[in-house]
């Protein structure tokens, strides 16, 4: 299965027409020497056709078929141990809390909970400009970071509700530069000064 970096994406298109799963990204990065898996939520869903996305693509509906008895292969341990470096983009305000927190009630936070933390886990917090400059997710962020997760800055525009600034994931020349990063296999690269906006 590996014939280079795996990765795992998570994510939804951030605003209309302006979508974080195209088709060009995996085509850019389709040269055998990477591999792209995608884990959705099922709300996520609802921002996207599955068609679309040209990848594998994993959500909770997986992990139950998969595992039917004791000796059975797990899939959010599986992703855990295929993948070299999860991005989860956007992170809206309802899994930063539930990660922040611990829990994991669907694939994509069972994966983060397990993930190996050697491994890079880069978040991209996206959501309205009152939910972001609401305390909690000021201590949320803070707390992803003290996980050793890094953090991509979000960038402020226009929102699907029509407000100006907020928090929407970007992820233009931050993440196809990753691509290009070496594969870190220690914890103390994880450090954000190695890892270079």
């Amino acid at each position: 299965m590996r014939g280079g970096r795996s990765w795992m994406w998570w994510g939804w298109p951030a605003l209309p027409r302006e979508r974080l799963l195209r088709r060009e990204d995996f085509s850019r990065w389709d040269s055998g020497q990477l591999e792209v898996a995608v884990v959705t939520t099922e709300r996520a869903k609802h921002f996207y056709s599955p068609r679309d996305v040209p990848v594998t693509l994993y959500s909770d509906a997986d992990e139950w078929e998969m595992w039917k008895c004791r000796s059975d292969p797990v899939l959010h341990i599986d992703l855990r141990r295929w993948a070299d470096l999860m991005l989860v983009a956007p992170l809206d305000a309802n899994t930063l809390g539930k990660v922040a927190s611990g829990i994991c009630d669907n694939l994509l936070t069972c994966v983060i909970r397990a993930w190996d933390r050697s491994k890079p886990l880069l978040f991209c917090p996206a959501m309205n400009t009152a939910m972001w400059e609401h305390p909690i997710t000021e201590q949320q962020v803070g707390q992803l970071k003290a996980f050793g997760y890094i953090e991509i800055p979000c960038v402020a525009k226009k929102l699907v509700c029509g407000d100006q600034g907020g928090c929407p994931a970007r992820l233009t020349a931050h993440s196809h530069s990753l691509i290009s990063q070496p594969v870190v296999t220690s914890s103390s690269a994880l450090s954000p000064g190695k890892w270079k906006w």
